[in-house]
Order: structure tokens, then sequence, then C-alpha cells
């Protein structure tokens, strides 16, 4: 069941001195902006209206997602921070005399509301932004990178020795639980150690004659890890059959592990597949190679980086206007081509708006004639995308005016943008597994970023603070002059 706020706060919160009611003025700000019903409208749709037990209230899970992926916490270590500091209990709306939410409550309502329901929150946020005039569309910036999954740098030696470990874990576990007991199966583990380890020591000589040996061995790992595929698929089999034998005196938990080895043994069936395919000299298609046992939506992204060409993830588009607000973001799998991904982010944008941005700008990638009709069907006036190959003399032209290449300059603060939120709102690495796992983790760093973006703004439409009217050269006193009324911001 859904709770939205708490009913009503504590009195143990009225014997605080002023002092510890205080909070920065971020905080202060984006704790205003967030007290909107609005933002707790996306989750309706996650719970029962009566049944089950009641929820956490939405504006603490809210406030501590933010916190969370502004300050890079786990859940764990945001609870323990949010439990043993006052503004952060009195953003939160978390009184003295209640217990900070535990760790896993906020994991399942992330894992249930998923991905719709912070897209959801990210567009109410703008709304409310445009309805207070805080969002600027004279121009805008796209650019595109690489979410890195939650995984090592793989190899078909790695996977093929990992998936033999794991299915010999779930293995164990349904024999522990009286299924396939008499079927036959052998721990090949420790033959698959050696055999990496080798792999590890060849690999250090950085020869020839070490390629050929790494690849023999990686031959001999892909031939244990069939037969140890044979067992586990025999194991399952008769793990199936003896479940059907127990009928609803089945338990759960041994109807899980069977699934899970099933899923483990279907991936290892194809990263043998991939392996063999390297071993005849192949190259896997990287729209389908795995990389990952538990990732599977996970590809290799090759971006150009010199010292990281080939990174593993998902790919990820941002646009973001003069102020620094991202007003669009899109994850997809694979690494498609940048230039069909713009037009789709242009249109959600009018819809959300009302209307396209003015000028539009973004790398050479982009850079097809395609592109620049389809925005310019949309209603981009202005379109400073440069080209890709060889140019004609009217498109050179265009291209040195210096309108055009004012926009192309400005373009370069995007890298920016991404860092940032690679720095400080976690779009470095996603924890979350598979592709609508990144696009959940995305879009709660992208609603964090918003937060705080529009929070500064608005305090800079409200004018200096006395602190910063102190710092700031005037040529006017900073004070009020003798016999006349202070100022009302002094005043205050």
């Amino acid at each position: 069941m859904l709770r939205t706020i708490r009913p009503q706060q504590s009195l143990w919160d009225a014997l605080l001195p002023p002092q510890a009611l205080r909070l920065s003025p971020a905080l202060t700000e984006l704790d205003r902006y967030l007290d909107d019903r609005r933002f707790f409208v996306p989750f309706v749709p996650c719970f029962h209206p009566s049944d089950g037990r009641p929820s956490v209230p939405m504006e603490t899970y809210l406030r501590m997602m933010v916190l969370k992926y502004r300050s890079g916490l786990g859940f764990e270590r945001l609870c323990a921070e949010v439990a043993d500091s006052i503004s952060w209990r009195r953003f939160c709306r978390v009184p003295l005399d209640e217990a900070v939410p535990h760790p896993s409550t906020l994991e399942k309502i992330t894992a249930r509301c998923g991905q719709i329901a912070v897209d959801a929150l990210n567009e109410a946020l703008l709304t409310k932004a445009a309805e207070d005039h805080l969002v600027k569309l004279d121009k805008v910036r796209a650019d595109t990178t690489v979410i890195r999954a939650n995984v090592t740098y793989p190899s078909d030696a790695g996977l093929l020795a990992k998936g033999v470990s794991r299915l010999a874990v779930l293995s164990a576990r349904l024999r522990a639980m009286g299924l396939a007991t008499r079927t036959k199966q052998r721990d090949r583990r420790r033959s698959l150690n050696v055999r990496a380890h080798a792999i590890a020591t060849w690999l250090r000589r950085r020869s020839d004659e070490a390629k050929d040996q790494v690849l023999a061995i990686t031959a001999q790992m892909a031939t244990i890890a069939e037969a140890a595929l044979a067992d586990a698929v025999s194991v399952a089999a008769n793990s199936a059959r003896g479940l059907r034998r127990r009928g609803r005196e089945a338990s759960g938990r041994a109807r899980a592990t069977l699934a899970e080895l099933k899923e483990v043994a279907t991936t290892l069936d194809r990263v043998l597949t991939q392996t063999r395919q390297r071993l005849v000299g192949t190259m896997p298609d990287s729209a389908c190679r795995i990389v990952s046992l538990h990732d599977l939506e996970a590809r290799p992204i090759r971006k150009g980086r010199i010292g990281v060409p080939v990174e593993f993830g998902y790919k990820a588009q941002v646009l973001d206007n003069s102020d620094g607000l991202v007003l669009g973001y899109q994850l997809v799998q694979g690494n498609p081509a940048d230039a069909p991904l713009l037009r789709p982010a242009v249109q959600r944008m009018k819809d959300l708006f009302g209307k396209a941005p003015k000028a539009l700008t973004a790398d050479r990638g982009y850079g097809v004639a395609k592109t620049d009709d389809e925005l310019a069907g949309l209603g981009v006036k202005r379109i400073a995308i440069p080209r890709k190959g060889k140019i004609s003399g009217a498109r050179r032209k265009a291209e040195s005016a210096r309108g055009f290449r004012r926009l192309v300059k400005w373009r370069t603060g995007s890298e920016g943008r991404i860092a940032t939120l690679k720095r400080a709102y976690g779009w470095s690495r996603t924890l979350m597994d598979g592709a609508a796992g990144a696009a959940t983790w995305c879009a709660w760093g992208v609603f964090a970023h918003n937060g705080l973006k529009l929070a500064a703004l608005v305090r800079f439409d409200q004018g200096p603070s006395p602190a910063s009217a102190r710092r700031r050269p005037s040529r006017t006193p900073a004070g009020p002059s003798p016999g006349k009324a202070p100022p009302p911001l002094l005043a205050a």
C-alpha cells in the first residue's frame, strides 16, 4: 500500500535548537522544490491502493535516493549516514524517534518501480521547472557516452571458468535438497583454475609462442566446460523430474535454483559457441557477444578513446541546455549510430515543453544530411552539426560562418556535463544489471543532477545571499546608510 507523506511530525523535533534545524542552502531549496505532490504520481501504479503493508513514505524515499546518487553511497551506507545526521534526517523527513528505512526496503522499492517511474519523475521535474520559467530552449547540445556495466574485463577463458564454477555451486545446492542425488557429476573447477593460471603465466611473455599456447589452453578449457555443461544438463533434467514427483510439496527455493541452473547452462552454451569461433580465427559479432554471466545485455563498445579503446556496457545519449539542465537522456544496447538517436530525443523534448529548441548542436557523429532535415522539420531553426567525410564548397562555407562555429565551440561543454554525471551522479558505472537496470540507474542520476541544478537556479533568481553580497565587490556600500531602513534582504 502506497504512503506518500508522514501523517505527523515528531514532537522531539520541537526540542531541537534553531541551529540544528537549518539545512544547507542547496538542500533547503531542493527540499522546497521537491515538496510537490506531482512527484508522488509516478509511484501510484507500482503499489496496490489498499492491500499490503504501508510502504515507506515516498517523500522519504525520493529524498534518500537523491542523497544516494549525489553522494555516491550504497544503500547500507546511505541509511547509516541519514540515521547519524540530523540535517539529513530533516531533509528526508525522518523524525528523530523513528528508524531510518532498511537498505533492503529501498532496494525493493527501486526494483519494483523501475525505469518507468523514474522517467516519469524526470518529466514531472522538468515540467515543474518549465512552469517556473527555469528551462531555456535557446540552444541545446547532444553527445553520447558509454555507461560501463559492473563487469571485469571479459575473456573467453575467464567466462568459461566462472560459468563452470557457477554450475558446480548450483548443482551442489540441488543435490543438498535431495534432488538428482544419483546423477553422476564431477567438479571441474580445479582443472579450469589451473589452466586459467597457466594462461596468465604465458601472457606475461608477450610472444607469438605465448599466443599459441594461450589458444591451446583455451581449447582445453572449452572441452572441459562442455563436459561440465553435459553433467549440469543431466542434473537439471533429473531435478525437474524429482520436483514433478513432489508436486505441491516442492519448495520454491528448489524451483528457483533449478531455473537459475538452466539459465546459467544456456549462457555457458553461448559462451562456448563464441569461444569456438575465436579458436578458429573468427571474431564473434559484438551485437550478440556475451561479456558477463550476470549482465547478459552488456556489450563491447568502441568509442575511439586512446586509453580505453573498448568499453563494456551500454551507450547513453545526453542533451543539455545552456544552464546545464539535462533535458533528454536515452540508454541503448550495443553501439548503434548516433544520428538516428537525435530526432526521437528532440521529439520527446518538443512533446514535453510544447516547442523545439531554437538551436541545436552536436559532434560529427551526428553529421548526416537526413538528420538536419528531420530537425528542421521539427522546428529547430539553427542546426550546427559538422558533416562527415568530404563536404562541398557551399557546406564548407556554411560551417565557416561565425554562428555555426560559435555553436560548435559551445558544444564541447557537453563533455564537461557528461564528466559531471560520471564523477558525481553515478554514470561512471551502473551497479544494476541489464538494460532496464542500467536505464533506471542513469535516470536516478539525472533526477538528482537536475534537482540540485534547479535548486541552484532558484537561489540565483532570488538574488545573492548576504554573505555573497559582502564578498562581491560593489560600487555601493554593502550595508544600509545611516537613518534609512535596511533593505529587505539584510533585514531578513
